[in-house]
């Protein structure tokens, strides 16, 4: 099995793991766009969240009154998946539910990510397939951490992430909810400083963990630098977004979720868990998201 995929498109590079299908490194024009991995800060680049996204009380979910060791985003991005298809431009990978899997999460699975290069936009899609005989829930996201500075090449200090935001297509709530110290979602809010649609971006801004926009209004948004350069995100059957990054790291996270992690208190059946998807027998659902660099 190739351990690296490389795919190239009109000057663009990208390098896929097999290894949780995950984008490792993405460039155009010779700009690295994704942030480079540190053990000490955040050892991935851009882990696929499956079959839950966020944080799990106790690191536990409930089926069935059985109790599954199913944690933070779940296992997929942990999992070596098979290449399907290959072209220079393109990559298929999939990955099916074993014994280790339902182990885990018991629900007969195929979950695929595609990713395909044009030019200088990255698309990926995640496709889900219940194959078993009764309804499974669950949830996916992307969670690529790009560079900030955008497109720098090297290590830079707090002073050069300055002037960069993000536009988002919609006036967003200017709240979101705060995040326990063990990675849940609790009742109360704090406020965001949202000007109209624009979010201007400063490490002081994940002090306290993600903002996490559930439910948002905007299926599209642009990170912003103050040269001009920029990247447009846009997405579909995502309905959360998440933006998350650490006091003076050099990345920034635009994580694209169709659910999220547990409220503080949850205790039921991950059918009763918020935002779930449900996914009748034989049944499938896709979720898209395209990334377009702007120099």
């Amino acid at each position: 099995m190739m351990g690296q995929i490389r795919l190239q498109s009109s000057g663009a590079l990208a390098e896929i793991s097999v290894q949780g299908a995950e984008i490792r490194s993405w460039e155009v024009a010779g700009q690295p766009l994704l942030w480079k991995p540190d053990a000490k800060i955040w050892a991935e680049t851009a882990p696929v969240l499956f079959p839950v996204v966020g944080w799990t009380r106790n690191g536990e979910v409930r089926v069935a009154d059985k109790v599954y060791p199913l944690g933070l985003h779940g296992f997929a991005r942990h999992k070596p998946f098979s290449v399907a298809q290959l072209t220079r431009d393109f990559v298929r990978l999939v990955l099916e539910s074993d014994a280790q899997t339902l182990a885990l999460y018991p629900f007969d699975f195929r979950f695929t990510v595609d990713c395909r290069l044009d030019g200088p936009a990255l698309s990926v899609r995640l496709g889900v397939e219940n194959r078993g005989s009764e309804d499974m829930p669950y949830a996916c996201g992307l969670h690529p951490g790009f560079r900030w500075p955008l497109g720098a090449g090297t290590e830079v200090g707090a002073g050069r992430k300055s002037g960069h935001c993000i536009l988002f297509d919609a006036v967003e709530e200017p709240r979101v909810h705060k995040i326990t110290p063990h990675g849940l979602f609790a009742a109360d809010h704090r406020p965001v400083p949202l000007n109209g649609k624009v979010l201007d971006l400063t490490p002081e801004l994940f002090a306290q963990e993600a903002l996490c926009f559930l439910g948002a209004k905007s299926q599209g948004l642009r990170y912003e630098t103050p040269d001009g350069a920029a990247l447009r995100v846009e997405m579909t059957n995502f309905p959360h977004i998440a933006l998350w990054s650490k006091p003076e790291a050099p990345f920034l996270a635009i994580e694209l979720w169709t659910g999220h992690g547990d409220p503080d208190g949850f205790e039921g059946d991950l059918f009763a868990k918020p935002s779930m998807r449900f996914l009748p027998p034989g049944r499938s659902e896709r979720h898209e998201a395209r990334f377009t660099f702007y120099s």
